[in-house]
C-alpha cells in the first residue's frame, strides 16, 4: 500500500476492484465504512455481488479478465474531458517528457518485438535526453512525443462503445464510475484504489496495477491523505515475507537477485545503481550499493571484505531470463530434473494450478521434507485418491510446526505497519516453529560442509549464522548493526550497537542490515518500536489519523510514501483540510517526508518521486516486459476470438509451460464457453489447509461450490443444490450447484457470456468437502512475475448423475 489501513477513511471516493474487501479483509474494510459515513462514494467492480457490493454504493459487474479495458476506459474519459489535476501532472509526473522517436506502438505490439523469442527489446522505449542527460520537457503538454500526447493517443480506441463491448459493462454504470471517481482530479478531494489477487492473479496482472498509477497519477491521487494505490494482501504476513525476499528474483530490500553475467561485486553494483544528472532528481536507488553491502556484511560478517568483494562471490547467480517460480519450479519437477526439497508452510497441491500436473511432478521427487500444523494435500500427496503409494517412490518426512500463537515475533501488514506479537503459549511435544526448525538444521548442514567438504563450502561455512533461534536477536540484526565504532551526525556509536536509520548505512564496511527498508525499526534510542503502543499524535497528525508511535513503518516510519507531492514548491499542503505533511520554515512536520530537502522552490528542493530515477511519477512506465504504457490483451482462455483495440488477441509475451498436461483452450472455444473465477472465502484461509480443521469454520462452509446465474443453471437444467462437474480441457471438478443472482450474465460483443465462481480452499484430505478447484486452472502467467492467470479461465458445466471422486 502506499497508504495505510486508517487512512482510507480520508478518501472521497473508493475504488475496490479485484478485490472482495468486506468479505476477505473485514477488519480494514470498517475503514471504507468510515469514508463512506463521512460522505465517500464507494464503487465495487467485480464479476460477482458480495458483502462488499452491498456495503457499495454501487456494484458494477465486469467479464474476469478485462480490467485494463475497463481502467483504460477511464484513463481516456478523464484525458478527454480534461478532469486531470493539470499542475500535479506537469510539475510531479514525467507527462512532459519526450519520448524517443524509435518508440512505436501499432496494433497492439510495442516497437522492438521479437516474434520468435516473444520478447520485446527495450531499447527504443526511452527519453530524448538534453546534453546534461536530463530528459527533455515540454511543460506545456504540446509536443506530439510527449508522454502525455502518446497516452491519450493510446487510450483513444478505449471509448465507452469498445470498453463495453470488451468488458460487459453496461455504459451507464462506465459512465457512472468514471464520472464520480475522476472528480477527486482536484487538490481538494482524494480518491483511493484497492485491489487484490482479483486484479494480481492475471496474465496481465502488472499492468492492471499500472492503469491504475497512471490513473491516479493524472488525478493527483499519489501521496495525498485518503489516496494511493492499496494493495489488500490476502494473509497477515505477506508484505513482510516479499520485503524479506519471498520471491526467487530478488534480495532483501527489493534488490535484483545476483546473475550469471554479473559475476563480480562491482559489476552487480554497476548494473544495478541508477545514475541521474538532474540536481533535483534524490535518484534514492543511488545508495544501492550501501544496502547491498551491509546485506553481505550481515550475511557473512567479518568475512565480508572489500578485498574480496564482500564474499559476492559466494552468492549463487541466477541465469539472466531464468524464471524459478512456482510454475516452471513443478514443470522442472514433473521432468525429473529436480530429486527432493523442502516445503514449509503452505500447500501447492492444492493452490498452484493444473493441480493434477504438480500432484504427478511431486511424486518424481527421491525426498520431501514438509513442515505443517495438519496434514495437507501436500504433506499426503503420496497416498491420495487413485494413486497406489507403493507404486510413489518419495520419502516425505513431516516436522510438527507450532502455530502462529506458539511463537513470538513481527509481521508487517498491508500497510507497511511492522507489528509484534508475543507468544501465548509453548508449542506442544516436539512441536517447532520454523525458525527454530531451519536454524539448528542449518547448523547440521554447516558442521556437514565443513567435515565432508563440496562445492564451494564457504558458501555456507562463512556465514554469519547463529546457534541458536531467537526472534528478537533476528529483528536487531534485521535493523542493522555498525561492524566499527562510527560518528553519524555527531553521535558516536560503537561496534555492535544498532543503525539509527539506512541513511547512516555505508558501503565501506562499516555497518551491516539484512534489509535496509527496516534500519530504524529497532534502534539504540527507540528499541524494538513493532512494539510501541502509544496513540499519541499531534493535531496535524490526528487530524488524519497517522499515528506515528504506534508500531513501526518502513520506510524510516513514513505513513504515506510518496508525500511531498501532496505540497506545492513552498512546502503548504495542496489539501489543507487534509494536510500529511507541511513545511514551517524550518522543517517538515506531519508525516516523515520522503526526504528531508527543503522545498523546490528554495532551488535546493528534490522532486517527490524519488525511487524513480528522475523523481517524477512514472505514466510512461519502461523497464515492464510487456510494455510502457498497459494494453487490454484477452486471458490466454478467452470466451471470443477478437477485440475492438487491437489484432493481437491475448498478451503477445506472457509465460507458459508446455508439457502433454499443460493443454489451453483455443479463443472461443464452444466445448469451454464459460468463464471461471477463483475466490476465497472468510471462513477458510487461502488454501484451508489450517481452518479446514476447525470444525465451527468448517460447518460454516463444509464444501467445494460453483457459484451461477439463474440463466446459466436453466440453460444446463441444474437446480440449486444439484451436484455438477465443472471442467476444463485439463480436468474436472466436482461441487455443490449455488444459484444466485450474485453472479450474473454479460453481454460481450453483442453474444451472451456466462461466468462462474468458486472457491479454491477445499481439498481432498478433509473427506466430504471435494477437492481442489486448481486442477481446472492453466500453467500460464505474468511476463513480469510469472503469477499465474488464476481468474479467468475458461470450462464448462453439466449436471452429474452422481458425485463420485474424479481424479482427472
Amino acid at each position: 500500500m502506499t497508504n495505510h489501513w486508517i487512512d482510507i477513511k480520508n478518501a472521497d471516493s473508493i475504488l475496490i476492484i479485484g478485490s472482495n474487501a468486506a468479505e476477505h479483509h473485514p477488519v480494514s474494510f470498517k475503514w471504507v465504512l468510515r469514508a463512506k459515513d463521512a460522505g465517500a462514494t464507494v464503487m465495487h467492480v467485480d464479476p460477482k455481488f458480495s458483502r462488499t457490493s452491498a456495503r457499495s454504493d454501487f456494484h458494477v459487474p465486469i467479464r474476469s479478465g478485462t480490467d485494463i479495458a475497463f481502467m483504460g476506459g477511464m484513463i481516456n474519459y478523464v484525458l478527454e474531458n480534461g478532469r486531470y489535476y493539470k499542475d500535479y501532472v506537469v510539475d510531479y509526473t514525467n507527462a512532459s517528457y519526450i519520448v524517443s522517436e524509435g518508440f512505436e506502438f501499432n496494433d497492439g505490439l510495442f516497437s522492438g518485438y521479437d516474434p520468435k523469442s516473444r520478447t520485446y527489446d527495450q531499447s527504443s522505449w526511452k527519453f530524448d535526453l538534453d546534453s546534461k542527460g536530463v530528459p527533455k520537457k515540454d511543460p506545456s503538454l504540446k509536443h506530439p512525443r510527449c508522454v502525455f500526447n502518446l497516452l491519450k493517443k493510446h487510450f483513444s480506441r478505449y471509448n465507452i462503445e469498445n470498453v463495453s463491448s470488451v468488458t460487459g459493462v453496461s455504459k451507464d454504470n462506465l459512465q457512472k464510475v468514471y464520472s464520480t471517481f475522476s472528480s477527486t482530479g482536484t487538490p481538494d478531494k482524494a480518491g483511493t484504489i484497492m485491489y487484490a489477487l482479483g486484479w494480481t492473479q492475471h496474465t496481465v496482472g502488472v499492468q492492471n496495477i499500472r492503469s491504475a498509477a497512471i490513473l491516479q497519477l493524472l488525478l493527483g491521487n499519489i501521496g495525498v491523505a485518503g489516496g494511493g494505490i492499496n494493495a489488500l494482501r490476502g494473509e497477515p504476513n505477506v508484505q513482510g515475507s516479499t520485503d524479506h525476499t519471498l520471491l526467487y528474483h530478488i534480495i532483501p530490500g527489493y534488490m535484483a537477485m545476483p546473475r550469471a553475467d554479473w559475476q563480480t561485486y562491482d559489476a552487480y553494483n554497476k548494473a544495478n545503481t541508477p545514475v541521474s544528472t538532474d540536481p533535483h532528481s534524490a535518484n534514492w536507488w543511488q545508495h544501492k550499493p550501501k544496502y547491498f553491502t551491509s546485506l553481505l556484511k550481515g550475511w557473512y560478517g567479518e568475512n565480508a571484505t572489500a578485498k574480496n568483494g564482500y564474499c559476492y562471490g559466494l552468492l549463487p547467480k541466477i541465469e539472466k531470463g531464468a524464471d524459478h517460480s512456482y510454475m516452471f519450479l513443478f514443470d522442472r519437477m514433473y521432468n525429473n530434473e529436480i530429486t527432493g526439497g523442502f516445503i514449509i508452510g503452505l500447500n501447492p497441491m492444492n493452490s498452484v494450478p493444473n493441480s493434477n500436473k504438480v500432484r504427478k511432478a511431486l511424486d518424481n521427487l527421491d525426498w520431501l521434507v514438509t513442515q505443517e500444523l495438519h496434514h495437507s494435500e501436500t504433506t499426503d500427496n503420496w497416498h491420495r485418491p487413485g494413486v497406489d503409494p507403493k507404486k510413489v517412490k518419495t520419502e516425505v518426512f513431516l516436522l510438527p510446526s507450532a502455530h502462529r500463537v506458539e511463537k513470538e515475533g513481527t509481521v508487517t501488514n498491508s500497510g507497511r505497519w511492522l507489528g509484534w506479537h508475543d507468544k501465548a503459549i509453548e508449542p506442544e511435544a516436539d512441536a517447532r516453529s520454523f525458525g527454530a526448525a531451519f536454524v539448528p538444521m542449518m547448523n547440521e548442514v554447516r558442521a556437514l560442509y565443513k567435515e565432508e567438504g563440496g562445492k564451494l563450502p564457504e558458501a555456507i561455512t562463512l556465514l554469519n549464522w547463529p546457534k541458536t533461534y531467537n526472534p528478537e536477536y533476528w529483528t536487531r540484526l534485521i535493523n542493522g548493526q555498525f561492524t566499527k565504532d562510527t560518528v553519524v551526525k555527531g553521535t558516536k556509536y560503537k561496534k555492535g550497537q544498532q543503525v539509527p536509520s539506512f541513511t547512516a548505512l555505508s558501503d565501506d564496511g562499516s555497518t551491516m542490515s539484512l534489509n535496509w527498508l527496516y534500519t530504524g525499526s529497532y534502534t539504540e534510542e527507540g528499541g524494538n518500536k513493532a512494539k510501541r503502543r502509544n496513540p499519541q499524535q499531534t493535531k496535524m497528525q490526528a487530524n488524519i489519523g497517522l499515528y506515528p508511535n504506534w508500531a513501526w513503518c518502513w520506510p524510516v516510519n513514513r505513513r504515506i510514501l510518496y508525500n511531498r507531492a501532496s505540497v506545492n514548491a513552498d512546502g503548504m499542503p495542496l489539501n489543507p483540510k487534509k494536510a500529511v505533511i507541511k513545511w514551517d520554515g524550518k522543517k517538515w512536520v506531519g508525516d516523515v517526508p520522503d526526504g528531508g530537502w527543503k522545498p523546490l522552490s528554495s532551488g535546493k528542493g528534490k522532486h517527490p518521486f524519488i525511487m524513480s530515477k528522475h523523481g517524477h511519477g512514472q505514466i510512461f512506465g519502461p523497464g515492464r516486459k510487456d510494455g510502457p504504457i498497459p494494453e487490454h490483451y484477452e486471458p490466454v482462455e478467452t470466451p471470443i476470438d477478437s477485440h475492438p483495440f487491437s489484432k493481437q488477441l491475448s498478451s503477445p509475451v506472457y509465460k507458459f509451460v508446455d508439457s502433454s498436461m499443460d493443454k489451453l483452450a483455443k479463443p472461443a472455444d464452444p466445448n469451454f464457453p464459460i468463464v471461471l473465477t477463483t475466490y476465497s472465502l472468510t471462513e477458510h484461509w487461502c488454501g484451508g489447509g489450517e481452518t479446514r480443521n476447525v470444525p465451527n469454520l468448517l460447518e460454516a462452509e463444509p464444501q467445494l461450490y460453483v457459484e451461477m446465474s439463474p440463466e446459466l443453471a436453466e440453460e444446463k437444467g441444474i437446480a440449486n443444490g444439484d451436484g455438477v462437474i465443472v471442467e476444463s480441457i485439463r480436468g474436472k471438478v466436482e461441487a455443490i450447484a449455488m444459484v444466485t443472482v450474485r453472479m450474473r450474465p454479460l453481454k460481450v460483443k453483442g453474444k451472451t457470456v456466462h461466468l462462474v465462481g468458486m472457491p479454491f480452499c477445499f481439498g481432498w484430505t478433509t473427506p466430504g468437502t471435494g477437492d481442489s478447484t486448481n486442477r481446472l486452472t492453466p500453467s500460464v502467467g505474468d511476463p513480469n512475475t510469472t503469477i499465474p492467470e488464476y481468474k479467468a479461465s475458461c470450462v464448462n458445466i453439466r449436471k452429474a448423475d452422481k458425485l463420485t471422486e474424479i481424479e482427472m
